[in-house]
Parts: structure tokens; C-alpha cells; sequence
């Protein structure tokens, strides 16, 4: 591992253990020629599918993008950070326990719509507004109206 301070590739490990709820291993390195300390974190490549838009072009799948999507939702709603990456984490596992190398744009916001009707129903038609792209409110009233429709049931 390559000193962020000195820029020397050889370090020695003081001290490693796992980190967060055991997906990742934190390691304290001391730099061999500056001696001075540094963090790092290893974890698992994840082997995610690469996300197919609509226009056909593919990208990687970003969790970032997916948390962002979901923080401007939930905005000034009533939900928690951590819930928010409950729900990133659920649709990733999700997208990865599929074990298929592509997944569709439109599947994944399926799945997004679908933890967003469970953590804010606010949040939900915030993102369906957009995701849906309604031109009227014809179709924003349809699209509430089912959303009272699975709640009675």
C-alpha cells in the first residue's frame, strides 16, 4: 500500500479488525520509510449488475446515485438517514442476489418505488412523480389512487 503522505510503497500492518457489521476489515498501517500512521479499509468486490437505461446505454450500478435518489425523495419527510440506507442496501442485496449481469433502469426504479411505498408515502409519490414522468394531473391522481387502493387492503 502506497503512503499517502510520502508516497513509499512499502508499509507494515500495527493492526486489523473488522469494521461496520463485519463486511469490512479495517487495517492501521505505519509507512516504513515516514513512519507515520494511516487507515485503511478492504472489503468484498461486489459483482453487481450493470444498469441498462432506457435509451440503451449502460452504466455500472451506483449505490450512491441510489442513495441520492432516494435522499431527494424522502427530503423534509420524516425518515432517517439510516433507514434510507436500509432501503440502499435491500434493493442492492436485491440487484446482486439476482445474478444476472444487467438489470433494466425501469426494474430497478420497480424496486426503488417499492421501498419507498414502505419507508414514506409522501416520498413514494415524490419519486413516482418523477420516475413515472406524469404530464397531467390526471395521471398523478391515478398513481395516488392506487396507492390508497393497496393501503385499504
Amino acid at each position: 500500500m502506497k503512503c499517502p503522505f510520502c508516497g513509499h510503497p512499502e508499509d507494515k500492518v500495527i493492526d486489523s479488525r473488522a469494521a461496520e457489521k463485519g463486511d469490512v476489515i479495517r487495517r492501521r498501517r505505519e509507512c516504513e520509510s515516514c513512519t507515520r500512521r494511516f487507515t485503511t479499509y478492504e472489503r468484498v468486490e461486489d459483482v453487481l449488475p450493470t444498469v441498462v437505461k432506457k435509451d440503451g446505454r449502460r452504466e455500472p450500478f451506483d449505490r450512491q446515485k441510489l442513495v441520492r435518489g432516494l435522499r431527494i425523495a424522502c427530503n423534509k419527510r420524516p425518515v432517517s438517514i439510516e433507514r434510507i440506507e436500509l432501503a440502499a442496501d435491500a434493493i442492492e442485496r436485491e440487484a446482486q442476489e439476482s445474478e444476472r449481469r444487467e438489470i433494466t433502469a425501469s426494474e430497478l426504479g420497480d424496486r426503488v418505488m417499492n421501498h419507498l411505498r414502505e419507508l414514506d408515502e409522501v416520498a413514494y409519490v415524490r419519486f413516482a412523480s418523477v420516475y413515472r414522468s406524469f404530464r397531467d394531473i390526471d395521471q398523478f391522481l391515478t398513481e395516488l389512487a392506487k396507492l390508497v387502493k393497496t393501503k385499504e387492503t
